[in-house]
């Protein structure tokens, strides 16, 4: 059972925003936190605000994209003629994050080009490779962190009636230390950490948690006369949804990266059909029979991709491409330029319909439908890759059940 709570005591005395934001897991209080990209835009804020009036100032507000307001203090204030740079400490609350602790600076300076333009400096990773949200020689700075960042300065500069541009330099000292212990050299980012974060605030949840909210949205779901369940590991799968079919979100269950678990307790509480709708970087894994698909529990992407690509009779050059490609986003572009990507897709979700069933053992049946978002925009359409052979009776028996069809 997960809570909202009051602060945990023993935190800190200085006042973030997050006294009130804390969650009980497994009977223990466990505090929220806040993002790199967090820190990133309130540092910037600071030293615009800094750079533009004058006036020094050690505390920042910042609202964040999930709603929370933050008041986080500034440290290491350098103040140049025509720039200021300062640092905002990450605090990751009880998530287990490397990054936590750590300083994250921005330099703001003038500049007489319009804009506010956003860079990288010391330990700031840099993108080598493609398929990762910035393009390769771009620093690994992600698209919200620099959205918070521009709309914080944009709003300054109009209210000091300040014409001119700014540029923001972020840099993290030990950035490329604590980048060893990440996934970025893995996945082509060198030479430091990446600036990330979609709701600026970092909460903290045990798989058993996770496992027990799941299982209790599934009974209300089972309980309220559904019997043909949609199902989406997390927010792609709802933004695709909401896009391209006519189904209510408010009945979608998140499973996040529960697939077998999810199955099995759909099964037990006496559902009789699941659809998935997912992103396929999450249920390639599941073409492999691999139904916890975070990360750290297994990957297998590539490998179980090139295996569907031989099937779909891809030759050796593809295949070593594709199983040195660091996404599947950059796989499926491969597979699409070398004209593999339908057949390939025809042997995914063979298999993907094979494990599916093979884990319910026939109790309920079980069905998907893959797309990728990028895949989409190429293509000027929604991005579906591909569905199991009964997806579209499982979905006809949702809308119907749902009352969007007669």
């Amino acid at each position: 059972m997960t809570e909202l709570n009051n602060p945990s005591p023993g935190v800190s005395p200085w006042k973030t925003g997050l006294e009130n934001y804390s969650k009980t897991i497994d009977n223990k209080k466990m505090r929220f936190g806040y993002t790199t990209g967090s820190c990133a835009a309130a540092a910037a804020k600071a030293a615009a605000y800094m750079l533009l009036t004058g006036q020094e100032t050690g505390c920042v507000n910042l609202i964040t994209p999930k709603g929370i307001q933050l008041h986080l203090e500034i440290h290491d204030i350098r103040q140049e003629p025509e720039a200021v740079s300062c640092a905002v400490e990450k605090d990751a609350g009880d998530d287990p994050d490397i990054t936590n602790g750590t300083w994250i600076y921005a330099r703001v300076s003038r500049q007489k080009e319009k804009g506010i333009q956003i860079t990288g400096g010391t330990g700031i990773g840099i993108v080598t490779k493609p398929g990762l949200e910035q393009p390769p020689g771009s620093y690994a700075i992600n698209s919200v962190p620099r959205q918070m960042i521009a709309e914080e300065l944009r709003q300054l500069c109009a209210q000091q009636e300040y014409a001119g541009g700014l540029k923001v330099e972020l840099s993290v000292p030990r950035g490329e230390e604590l980048a060893v212990h990440t996934f970025n050299p893995r996945l082509g980012i060198e030479g430091g950490i990446s600036i990330l974060g979609t709701t600026g605030i970092v909460e903290p949840m045990s798989e058993a948690a996770l496992v027990s909210s799941i299982r209790l949205e599934l009974n209300q779901q089972i309980q309220s006369g559904r019997k043909s369940l949609l199902v989406t590991p997390g927010n792609y799968g709802q933004d695709f949804l909401k896009q391209n079919l006519p189904v209510s979100l408010e009945r979608a269950v998140k499973c996040s990266n529960f697939i077998g678990e999810t199955i099995d307790m759909a099964a037990e509480l006496g559902a009789e059909r699941i659809l998935f709708v997912s992103h396929i970087g999450k249920f390639i894994k599941v073409a492999g029979g691999i139904f916890q698909t975070h990360s750290r529990n297994a990957d297998a992407r590539m490998e179980i991709l090139t295996a569907n690509a031989v099937l779909a009779g891809a030759g050796q050059p593809l295949l070593t491409e594709l199983m040195q490609a660091l996404t599947t986003e950059e796989a499926l572009r491969l597979l699409e330029e070398t004209g593999y990507l339908g057949k390939t897709m025809e042997q995914v979700t063979q298999r993907l319909a094979y494990h599916l069933n093979r884990r319910s053992y026939g109790k309920i049946d079980c069905g998907a439908i893959v797309f990728s978002s990028e895949y989409g925009k190429r293509n000027h359409g929604s991005g579906e890759l591909g569905r199991t052979e009964n997806a579209e009776v499982i979905l006809e028996k949702i809308l119907t059940q749902d009352g969007v069809l007669g």
